[in-house]
């Protein structure tokens, strides 16, 4: 993205391509945001009246016309997600009714709507290539699902949907944020019996940092995980698990209400624009096509899966039975991590902590760079740029031509001010320009464990399966050579936007790849053969209670967006904690209202809504498509470069299910994920 012209001090109108994350504060968002609103608005209307429209001063001027705006508007909200304050989120507050109003009449602009149509309906469309026809395409689909041909009352009706919405959602995430970073819990050490040494030792440093004595406990994942899974004191288990529960329902943080009002806003959103429910509307451009086809996929899953679930929760109550005593209480949600661990570590003499000391954070990303290097020909070097915390790090990313294609930041591990989980996201759209290759520029964030005194940040296998997955998202960012931004990159339907994450995950499992950078913290040493047979034999260890937990948020969702009628007198909550209710081996508590946190949902207008079920169906393509790599070698250079040529580079420059037949030769087999994770009934 090249500089602003508009003139003035405000580092967020001079971003540039190496954004000055040391120079931006909260008081520059609204200023810079009122700036480029006026500028954009202006060229929307020139653009609108323009009389000479060919593809390149029409087409693609739409293309980047918004370019600034979103890169501003994404900087704002990132910072407010890794460095959130008062100030930061007052300043999300003021931008949100002005952006939400913008892009709703963005869409509903009568004159760049005809100009639209009139531009497709002219003699410049017989020159254009299938890239520009799809981007046509898709600009004049999407004008119309965002209501162009609505009624001037409806219209105005939309505008207030999507304002609100966006109002609420941001509530809901600000709520979850509030409610995750106050709580903390101190304890002596007697009650963190049988947890980990190195959460006894993080957890000590934090209470000495915050001046306390003991142990801090929080309801970030590096240290409520644990706890969950290893700690004997089964009073804390259960404090804490209860105190997870209640995020999101707390006085002055209370979700609840917000969900049947988010609910209830998507429903009308939808219908305004012709649709039955809102995921009709958002299903109708994904892989999926429709509500219902997604929620067949999702129940076909659950019928296969769940002999083999009853199968395992049989096993484990047996189990219990057979160490805690026939006496003892019934099992309840904060026993179950507790006593499948204790089963898995009999069962295949296998602790998934004895393989933190050999994944130190930084070998881990340099194996995962060398894995890149060897697959796709890329080459990964850290490098230097202003970031928003001491922790943040640069790098770049060149091809095998030696060109700067991408560039991007991490920041991996928690803080009190930044949200949970981890996730990818674009800066900047590059990509192949008249004079050369722009390069592109994005960024990786985890909630991963940190380092520690003199010991570095030791992940666990499944924590070094994240990094692998956000990179993935990364690198169809970074590698897009599509010439259109709209239609680069990660912009492409969202049940084929998790191929490219999950695929990275299949090489954290196989041994010549975990040589590259498994090896121990202090001795250097690889990863015995012994410990790895051992992860290999407890890779499905109860991989259907893993999977019945995905069905059941994908369920969850698709239920409350198709089936569940938001203006009824039932409560989104009860249904909610109904269905997951049926995939839980444990009876949930009547307080239980995990919806009220699910941010996947409802921290965005769309987000995730109606669209969880994507893990799943990217789940049975990236369990099929590797199937190639392992066919022809996981470092087979020419099927990496094929992979990068037929769904990296390619964005949402063609169909994605023909860019899958492109790189597979065929549809997609639908029992591929079944069969890898043990669960095909034969």
């Amino acid at each position: 993205m090249t500089n602003s012209t508009v003139p003035g001090g405000n580092p967020l109108l001079n971003v540039g391509f190496r954004i000055p994350f040391d120079q931006i504060r909260p008081e520059h968002a609204e200023g810079a945001v009122d700036t480029l609103l006026a500028v954009t608005s202006e060229k929307l209307e020139a653009l609108a009246g323009a009389q000479e429209r060919g593809f390149e001063n029409f087409m693609l001027d739409l293309d980047t016309l918004t370019e600034q705006l979103d890169t501003v508007n994404t900087i704002v909200r990132h910072l407010n997600s890794v460095m959130s304050s008062d100030e930061w989120k007052a300043a999300v507050e003021a931008i949100i009714p002005k952006t939400s109003e913008f892009y709703t009449q963005l869409s509903l602009h009568p004159g760049l709507w005809q100009a639209l149509k009139t531009f497709a309906d002219s003699e410049h469309v017989q020159t254009l290539d299938p890239v520009q026809a799809r981007h046509l395409k898709l600009t004049i689909d999407e004008f119309r699902r965002q209501g162009a041909d609505l009624p001037e009352d409806k219209k105005t009706r939309l505008l207030e949907v999507n304002t609100r919405l966006a109002q609420v959602t941001n509530t809901f995430s600000k709520n979850v944020l509030d409610a995750t970073t106050a709580y903390e819990l101190y304890v002596p050490s007697e009650r963190l019996a049988g947890v980990p040494q190195r959460v006894l030792d993080a957890t000590r440093r934090d209470a000495e940092s915050k001046g306390k004595d003991g142990h801090r406990l929080t309801l970030h994942q590096p240290v409520i995980t644990p706890v969950l899974t290893y700690a004997d004191d089964r009073e804390l288990r259960r404090e804490l698990w209860e105190a997870q529960l209640m995020v999101g329902q707390q006085e002055g943080r209370d979700n609840r209400p917000l969900v049947r009002e988010i609910l209830q806003l998507r429903r009308e959103q939808a219908e305004l624009l012709g649709f039955r429910n809102f995921a009709d509307y958002v299903l109708e451009d994904r892989m999926a096509g429709s509500g219902e086809n997604a929620l067949k996929f999702e129940r076909d899953l659950d019928a296969r899966t769940r002999p083999a679930y009853e199968r395992e929760n049989a096993e484990l109550e047996a189990y219990y039975r057979a160490h805690a005593g026939a006496d003892a209480p019934d099992l309840q949600p904060w026993d179950g991590a507790y006593w499948a661990e204790k089963q898995r570590q009999e069962k295949f003499d296998f602790d998934e902590e004895a393989l933190r000391p050999y994944f130190p954070m930084p070998r881990v990303l340099s194996g995962l760079f060398e894995i890149c290097n060897r697959v796709f020909g890329i080459t990964v070097t850290e490098t230097q740029a202003p970031g928003w915390h001491p922790e943040v790090q640069y790098y770049d990313i060149h091809d095998e031509a030696g060109v700067h294609i991408a560039s991007f930041y991490t920041d991996w591990f928690p803080r009190d001010s930044k949200r949970a989980g981890a996730w990818m996201n674009a800066f900047v759209t590059g990509g192949p320009r008249e004079n050369g290759v722009e390069p592109h520029l994005g960024l990786m964030c985890g909630n991963m464990t940190a380092p520690s005194g003199d010991t570095p940040s030791l992940l666990s296998v499944r924590e070094v399966e994240t990094v692998f997955h956000e990179f993935g998202h990364l690198l169809h960012h970074a590698m897009s050579r599509v010439p259109v931004r709209s239609l680069s990159g990660t912009q492409v339907p969202w049940d084929f936007v998790e191929l490219p994450s999950q695929i990275m995950e299949n090489w954290v499992m196989e041994r010549e790849a975990l040589d590259l950078f498994a090896a121990h913290y202090q001795t250097g040493e690889k990863l015995p053969q012994d410990l790895y047979d051992r992860l290999r034999a407890a890779q499905n260890y109860r991989a259907a209670n893993t999977a019945m937990r995905q069905y059941s948020f994908g369920l969850t969702d698709l239920s409350l967006h198709v089936e569940y009628d938001p203006n009824s007198e039932a409560d989104p909550i009860t249904v909610a904690r109904e269905i997951m209710g049926t995939f839980t081996a444990h009876p949930l508590p009547e307080n239980y209202a995990q919806v009220a946190q699910f941010g996947h949902l409802f921290s965005s207008p769309v987000g995730y809504g109606a669209g969880y079920y994507s893990y799943k169906w990217a789940e049975v393509l990236d369990a099929d498509a590797f199937s190639r790599f392992a066919r022809e070698g996981i470092f087979n250079r020419e099927t990496g470069r094929t992979y990068v040529d037929t769904i990296l580079s390619r964005g949402n420059s063609d169909d994605p299910a023909q860019l899958y037949r492109d790189f597979m030769g065929r549809d997609p087999d639908a029992d591929a994920l079944l069969r890898r994770s043990g669960l095909l009934e034969s």
